[in-house]
């Protein structure tokens, strides 16, 4: 009964290193994940509003009257080489400590 037992306790503690706590770290992973790309989200829309309101009030008369959508397109500028960069950084190879041994 004791061979049994001991079965049972190998089988039930593997079983848990093998799905339990994979789960947990993968959810640590998602979690801190998610909460890195909101605050960039919101860096990112930040940035754009102070770029924006920057060139409405402090470019006075130069970019006025059929120049008004100048400090538009350089915010939607700025947003897309942000955008662009961090799609480039999600591309790139990640290189493993592992691989250089």
């Amino acid at each position: 009964m004791e061979i049994v037992n001991d079965l049972w306790v190998l089988t039930r503690d593997y079983a848990k290193q093998e799905t339990i706590d994979p789960l947990k770290s993968l959810g640590r992973f998602f979690g801190y994940g998610l909460a890195g790309s909101l605050l960039s989200a919101l860096g990112l829309v930040f940035g754009a509003v102070a770029i924006l309101r920057l060139l409405q009030t402090q470019t006075g008369e130069h970019l006025s009257g059929s120049w008004n959508f100048v400090p538009y397109v350089v915010a939607l500028v700025f947003t897309v080489v942000c955008a662009g960069l961090a799609a480039y950084a999600i591309k790139k190879p990640v290189r493993n400590q592992e691989e250089n041994r």
